[in-house]
């Protein structure tokens, strides 16, 4: 007996999430819709239905029009009764999201990056930032699920960044987790940026369920998160999708991973950058970030110069999409980050092209390509939906937030 009692509670999680889950979706549902929808019995959904609501995720907000018989009461999240804050972790800048339940965005702001500030300060100095926002925009702390921290990859989620750029060498295996949980007093979900950003890109809606989907990520470096019907496609350590160290010339550069001939090093922003003070082009950007800007906007006044380089660039950068593609079938991809933010509109034509001409599955079907709304905080409002989708999504592969909610967020860094 005692055997089958784990199985009857990881069940009973999983119908939790499952309904929490459709609810979130559809805005507002009725116990027979998600009876159906479930496949559950309309006396399970009742008691869970209850559950949720004594809990406080879960209000009743009226009835739908009668079609006959007594009219259905409607269920919808509460929005205000769990919080999740996300955290992009870059050389570049720190990005903070506090994300309500339903996903809606209740605060957004950016700070200066990491740069070459020793870890053990920029942890103090991010769980400051998160204790004064949830002050000053009213949140309460003890509705605070967690916190998802994301950063350029390879990411483990016992020591952090396990392979990091040159700029955040003095990153590499800092127990990022460990140490934001002590100062921050929260549960901390990692993952990389890409991955966080597809993540947050199906949080938001619009991508079917049964989609397989990638999101083509451009920040500091290249990489990509991949969804497919709806769950997360991790690989062995949580590290697919790099495709900024696809390697496109044997004979190439090295790369900071170790290879030669990346896409990342022959096409990333530090490489655009690089390649136009080398063509004698003058950037004024304090960092690869600003000057990339800089000369994305050149580019977009029709100067000839910029504009020869970005394309350069693009056409690596749909050899990653196509290959991505090719491998995984995708009917999707979606181009996102800050570099894209900025430059995507450059970039969207040659990808496009790319795809339409030299897709494997051509004949079967095309790949859309789009540029993300979110594209310039995309990672952090993934690294947020990481941890609601974590409490909400049974098919999320990972740590699970706590139901329970902490007691405070811990006062001292």
């Amino acid at each position: 007996m005692s055997g089958s009692q784990p199985g009857l509670g990881a069940a009973h999680a999983s119908s939790r999430s499952a309904i929490l889950d459709l609810i979130r979706a559809a805005g507002t549902i009725s116990r027979v819709e998600l009876t159906r929808a479930t496949g559950l019995t309309g006396a399970t959904i009742s008691t869970v239905v209850r559950r949720l609501i004594d809990d406080g995720l879960v209000l009743e907000v009226g009835r739908a029009e009668s079609t006959g018989g007594k009219p259905r009461m409607l269920l919808q999240l509460d929005p205000s009764a769990r919080y999740a804050i996300g955290v992009h972790l870059d050389h570049a800048g720190i990005t903070y999201v506090i994300a309500n339940l339903g996903g809606a965005i209740v605060a957004r702001w950016r700070r200066p990056g990491a740069g070459s500030d020793d870890p053990r300060e920029v942890v103090a100095r991010i769980a400051a930032e998160i204790r004064a926002t949830i002050t000053r925009v009213g949140v309460d702390p003890r509705r605070v699920l967690g916190l998802g921290v994301v950063s350029p990859g390879p990411i483990s989620a016992s020591t952090g960044m396990t392979l990091t750029p040159p700029v955040m060498q003095r990153w590499a295996e800092f127990p990022l987790g460990a140490a934001l949980e002590d100062a921050v007093g929260l549960p901390v979900l990692l993952d990389n940026d890409a991955t966080a950003a597809a993540i947050g890109e199906y949080w938001s809606g619009g991508i079917a369920t049964g989609s397989a989907f990638a999101a083509l990520y451009m920040g500091t470096g290249i990489g990509a998160g991949i969804i497919v019907d709806g769950t997360v496609f991790r690989g062995s350590s949580s590290n697919a999708g790099e495709v900024g160290h696809i390697c496109v010339d044997l004979d190439g550069p090295p790369c900071w991973c170790g290879s030669v001939g990346c896409v990342e090093v022959l096409a990333g922003p530090a490489a655009v950058v690089e390649a136009a003070r080398a063509a004698g082009i003058e950037l004024a950007g304090r960092n690869v970030a600003e000057s990339f800007g800089s000369l994305a906007r050149a580019a977009s006044r029709g100067e000839d110069l910029p504009m020869q380089l970005l394309q350069r660039s693009a056409r690596y950068l749909g050899v990653a999409a196509q290959t991505l593609a090719n491998v995984l079938d995708l009917e999707l991809v979606i181009l996102t980050g800050p570099a894209f933010a900025l430059a995507g509109s450059l970039y969207l034509p040659e990808i496009e092209r790319r795809l339409g001409q030299s897709f494997f599955a051509r004949g079967s079907h095309a790949v859309r390509v789009t540029i993300s709304s979110n594209a310039p905080e995309a990672a952090a409002v993934g690294a947020a939906a990481l941890v609601l989708q974590s409490e909400l999504a049974p098919r999320q592969v990972g740590v699970r937030m706590p139901l329970e909610l902490p007691l405070e967020v811990t006062a001292g860094a």
